[in-house]
């Protein structure tokens, strides 16, 4: 119990405890005040230096083209489910509060690894293929968008790459494991709970600060994204892994291989030379 409290305490990830907090005390100020302010804050776009960055990540992030159109049940943005997860249902309400709350959507919280049928608020989207439908919001960024200060030059970091993370009904990860558990070159280990096939695998968690004494950072896709991609790139070590399948608001898509990170073949054969 004292380690799992020590480890929540210094895992380097966000207090999740805070953004709970926050989000609840948000809910106090009424909606009316927010949608009150829109048209300022959207002209203000005009004088801003950043406009357009801004529109580049926005036709990015939402592709629908005009004509686009919702099925006749999709309900309306003011009946907000609140069966969703938690931090699904703050992230979205930070948005659509802002507007007419008569207004329709779909909306899919969840780890989202295909195309909608219909256009759909998203965290996450296949980066292949028509995926117009799939419109990303920053969602679930309490776990996501995590950005670290790391004050250990990469010169001396291990030459190593590490991996600590969920590698049950994984399989991207799972391969990754069975050809390289005891390379000299990795340091691996799965997190996973009740796993029992693969029991050597298991380690305790790490935490991001003792991820940063190492060079190299596997970032392997689970359900849709990989969640440490964000803070690996943000630090002075470096990510590795094959081109992004899925992305998010991070646009994961638009990365360069080889120069944003350290691409490596989808059946990781070309680990050891490109490390």
């Amino acid at each position: 119990m004292l380690s799992k409290i020590a480890y929540k305490l210094h895992s380097g990830k966000n207090n999740k405890l805070a953004y709970m907090t926050k989000n609840y005390l948000l809910q106090l100020v009424p909606d009316c005040f927010f949608r009150k302010r829109l048209s300022r804050v959207l002209s203000s776009l005009d004088t801003r230096s950043d406009k357009d960055y801004i529109m580049r990540r926005v036709d990015y992030c939402c592709k629908l083209l005009p004509g686009a159109h919702l099925p006749e049940d999709a309900p309306a943005v003011g009946k907000r489910d609140k069966r969703w997860h938690k931090v699904y249902w703050f992230d979205s309400v930070e948005c659509t509060r802002w507007f007419d709350p008569k207004l329709r959507w779909v909306f899919l919280p969840g780890d989202i690894n295909f195309i909608p049928e219909v256009p759909s608020i998203v965290k996450s989207r296949p980066v292949e293929g028509d995926n117009a439908n799939g419109v990303l919001l920053k969602l679930n960024k309490v776990r996501h968008f995590i950005f670290v200060k790391d004050e250990i030059p990469f010169r001396e970091k291990k030459d190593v790459v590490v991996f600590r993370g969920k590698v049950k009904d994984k399989e991207q990860r799972v391969r990754f494991f069975e050809q390289y558990f005891c390379h000299p070159m990795c340091d691996l280990g799965d997190i996973s709970r009740n796993y029992r096939e693969h029991a050597e695998w298991r380690v305790d968690k790490m935490t991001i600060r003792d991820h940063l004494r190492y060079k190299f950072i596997l970032a392997l896709e689970g359900n849709d994204v990989a969640s440490n991609l964000k803070w690996v790139m943000s630090s002075n070590s470096v990510a590795v892994m094959p081109r992004p399948t899925c992305e998010t608001w991070f646009m994961e898509g638009t990365l360069k291989p080889d120069y944003h990170y350290i691409e490596i073949r989808p059946d990781f054969s070309d680990l050891e030379d490109k490390l």
